[in-house]
């Protein structure tokens, strides 16, 4: 990574300094780990490595969506290739590990590479719904189509396989259609194992980033009204104003929550006061997984997936003759 790459050319920049940093072996630390949502820091790797693994989170760890839609009924106000498209785009809770690839051209799917669902429903009126009603939730029954509607259709021996699985929509509520009486969807639908490369509806996360470690650094002691101006220049909780001997005195407390405005530049009085960089071997990535897998296990499979091309790159390399 050259200095060119890393927007870290403020006045006061020590390259030396933090190339003593990128030196520091690598390691991974767990920030943060909810449901969805996953924060952790990987620390002494390359530029080229965190982009690598950003991009298999984006495209390249399978997951299981629909593929197929065979409508026996629609008559809906949603247009048929609409519906297939919305019931492609509905995260499916499944394991992907579970399943095989089906094979390209192959019409029928088998137990071990294919889910099946089904949607079958049909709006009618309420006969209970007071006369004077407007309220379609009062006067209609199923007249909203929602995930929770799709049931799993075992193929073959699929129960004795799963037995104790759940396979269903990640979320009950996500909206599909609106029926009116008389109106209904029957349809059936096909899950396949599939990578966000070759279709988004596979890409496991909803969100997955990263982005360099701010590094503050204040020169001088920013002290009285300068210290209160410096707080505000950043983010909540990036600066603290202490009060030392009668003195405020400001510190930074937490670089981290930096969004990196560089607001302090616009202020004569403090911008040769304050050296902003950004530590350039240390990555903080976020993930955000659509509930199909834990971001923690997404993150394991994309490691899997990343040394997996590794070994394969120096496989040809063995192979390919020496001049």
């Amino acid at each position: 990574v050259h200095t060119t790459d890393f927007p870290g050319n403020y006045p006061g920049y020590d390259d030396a300094w933090d190339q003593q940093r990128f030196e520091e072996g690598f390691r991974v630390d767990v920030v943060r780990e909810e449901e969805d949502a996953l924060e952790f820091d990987m620390v002494g790797i390359d530029a080229a490595i965190a982009n690598a693994f950003r991009r298999i989170l984006l495209a390249e760890v399978p997951t299981m969506a629909v593929e197929k839609v065979f409508v026996y009924n629609n008559t809906s106000i949603v247009q048929d290739e609409i519906l297939a498209h919305r019931l492609g785009l509905i995260p499916i809770r499944a394991d992907p590990r579970l399943f095989e690839y089906r094979n390209q051209g192959d019409e029928e799917g088998t137990e071990i590479d294919t889910l099946q669902f089904q949607l079958k429903i049909k709006c009618s009126r309420n006969p209970q719904a007071a006369k004077e009603s407007s309220d379609p939730n009062e006067l209609y029954i199923n007249h909203k189509v929602y995930s929770k509607h799709m049931t799993w259709v075992p193929l073959g021996n699929q129960p004795d396989l799963f037995p104790d699985a759940d396979f269903r929509p990640v979320h009950d509520d996500i909206l599909i259609a609106q029926l009116r009486p008389g109106q209904e969807i029957d349809v059936l639908m096909h899950c396949v194992k599939g990578i966000g490369k070759d279709h988004a509806k596979f890409s496991p996360v909803a969100t997955a980033s990263y982005r360099l470690l701010p590094d503050i650094t204040l020169l001088q002691p920013v002290e009285d009204e300068a210290a209160e101006l410096l707080q505000k220049c950043f983010s909540p909780g990036v600066i603290e104003v202490q009060n030392i001997k009668g003195k405020k005195v400001a510190r930074v407390a937490n670089a981290r929550l930096d969004t990196f405005s560089r607001e302090v530049f616009r202020h004569e009085s403090l911008k040769n006061l304050v050296r902003l960089a950004r530590v350039r071997n240390h990555y903080i990535f976020s993930v955000e997984s659509t509930g199909i897998l834990p971001p923690d296990v997404l993150v394991s499979e994309a490691i899997k997936i990343l040394m997996g091309k590794c070994q394969r790159f120096l496989n040809e390399l063995d192979s390919v003759p020496m001049e």
